[in-house]
């Protein structure tokens, strides 16, 4: 897996709302969202939401399909920075 993937949030900031030259306000009014919302997934303490990804690609930054990813990329490192208990297998192995 990936090391250490960036938050979907800094994408979006560093590379569609900065290089468009977009302020948080104008993004955020422009996705029909709050600025502090929109502030919130661009400073990493939201994900992007399926919702949020959809507004992206409406508005013309890339498919839904690829924040979603980006976003379930960083959830899923973020989880196996964790100790995980003891798992077992679901099913008996037959002997």
């Amino acid at each position: 897996m990936m090391f250490n993937p960036p938050h979907p949030g800094e994408v979006l900031k560093d590379e569609v709302i900065s290089a468009l030259g977009l302020s948080v306000k104008d993004a955020a009014e422009r996705l029909g969202m709050s600025r502090v919302a929109l502030s919130r997934v661009l400073n990493g303490k939201a994900a992007i939401s399926p919702d949020l990804a959809l507004r992206l690609e409406s508005a013309g930054a890339g498919s839904a399909r690829s924040w979603a990813m980006m976003q379930a990329n960083y959830d899923l490192w973020n989880a196996a920075q964790h100790e995980q208990p003891v798992i077992r297998p679901l099913q008996s192995v037959p002997a």
